[in-house]
Formats: structure tokens, sequence, C-alpha cells
């Protein structure tokens, strides 16, 4: 399998799939999500998944509309494969989080389920480095917020999110999420079918960049610590991928028994 581009999003199709997973990055890593996510993500792909993973810019502060355009652009990747009637899971990092919480609010798509991965929701003050600073200099931009706000958000969630089946994941060593908070929020609206779960690694877990190590014609002991600083990068991304592909697995059951 090999990832190609379709309209504005870049899919990597398994030849027998059974369901859909639109995939929206986090903010500064969304532009080119099939390499920054790549080995998650084609892990997913290889357990049976088409992944249509949506690029974004953070360069807007209407993050309404990166929602109806990253929506736009799945729905005809959809169309053009042929993906109508498979079930279909979203699955954000990050600011992505935030992104599908605005598409199913805003545009009520059918989902199966979410994955909420370091989701955060946080103010454009908090988000853009030397806001501030800025503000001081460009008055303009003096009060600005990103659209719709952070309580904007947490009030559409409430009064318009409809997916019942939600995994939430957070990580140890992550200490600019809120999973916790989004947790509460969709425990009030679906109290059995939220799963929060806490893994090893940080905020940059699901990124899972590769590390490329090729040993020489004869095995050294530098070969050795190139091989096992390979592993302990993927270690804790293989943690997140079984957790996410047993999820899957028993979100699509009832699915399949009917």
């Amino acid at each position: 399998m090999e990832w190609r581009q379709i309209e504005q999003s870049w899919v990597i199709a398994p030849p027998a799939p059974k369901a859909v997973i639109h995939f929206l990055g986090g903010a500064f890593f969304a532009a080119a999500p099939h390499v920054s996510y790549g080995r998650v993500l084609e892990k997913l792909a290889n357990t049976g998944y088409v992944i249509v993973a949506t690029p974004f810019t953070n360069s807007t502060f209407d993050h309404r509309q990166i929602a109806m355009d990253a929506h736009r652009s799945f729905r005809k990747v959809k169309s053009k494969l042929f993906l109508d009637y498979f079930p279909v899971f979203g699955v954000g990092h990050s600011m992505g989080c935030k992104i599908h919480l605005l598409i199913d609010s805003l545009l009520n798509p059918e989902r199966a389920g979410n994955i909420f991965i370091s989701y955060n929701n946080y103010s454009a003050n908090q988000s853009i480095p030397f806001f501030k600073q800025l503000t001081g200099t460009i008055p303009e931009i003096s009060g600005m917020e990103f659209e719709p706000s952070p309580e904007a958000t947490k009030q559409l969630v409430d009064r318009n999110y409809k997916t019942e089946r939600n995994l939430l994941v957070r990580f140890f060593d992550d200490d600019i999420d809120e999973i916790l908070s989004l947790a509460q929020q969709l425990e009030q609206k679906f109290p059995t079918t939220v799963k929060v779960q806490t893994l090893p690694g940080n905020h940059l877990t699901s990124m899972g960049v590769n590390v490329n190590w090729q040993t020489g014609s004869s095995f050294t002991p530098l070969d050795a610590i190139g091989q096992w600083l390979k592993q302990e990068v993927h270690k804790d991304n293989h943690t997140l991928e079984q957790v996410m592909i047993r999820w899957l697995s028993n979100c699509l059951e009832p699915l399949r028994l009917n």
C-alpha cells in the first residue's frame, strides 16, 4: 500500500477495508499528516482501515472554516472511492480533536465513533507563541480569538455533539492536553460509552516518526545502541496503536452482527 493524494487529502487503502478513518493532525504537523503521523496511520491501514488524512494549516483564526473545508474534502474522497457504505471513525490529535468536535457539532456527519488524542482547546493567547508581545506592536490583533472560542466550542459540543462512542487518550508526560476536561463533558452526555485511556508517552507520541538505522556489514556496539534507540522510540507508539486497534474492533463488532 502506498499513500496517494485525492482531492486535498492523503489516502492509503487496504485491499479489503472494513471501515474508514478520517484523520486530522495537530496545529503545526497537520500540513503533512501522512508524513508526521505515518507510522501510526500505516499500522491502522495494515489492520484493514482506509485512512483519509486531511491536511490543514493553522493560518486562520477561523476554526469553523477549517472544519467545514476538512469535512468537504473528506466527503469528496469518500465519494470518489465508493466508501459511502463503510463505517466512519474520526481520529484527531491535539488541535485536530477540536476540528473533529466542530465537524460533528456543526455538520452532524454519521460517525461510528471518534478517537481524541491529546486534545486541547486553548485560546489564541495560549496557543500562539509571542501573542501577547505581538498585540503590543500590532494593535489590530488585540482581542482577537479563535472562532469559535474555547467557551463557544464547549457550548457547541454540549448542544450538538451526537457521536456516542468515544475513546480519549492522554499521556503521562503530556502537560498541555485537556483530555480530562473533555471526558467530563462527554461523560455527562454519554455515561456508558466514553473510554479514557492514560498511556506512557508525551504530547508527540502519536506522531511516531521513524528512526531509520541501517546496520553495516558487521554488527557493532553502535548498531546495538541504534536498534535499542529505535525500539525505545517506538515502544509507546506500539502501545497507542494496540489500544486504538482494540477499541476500533470492539466498536465494529456490533455493526458486524447487524
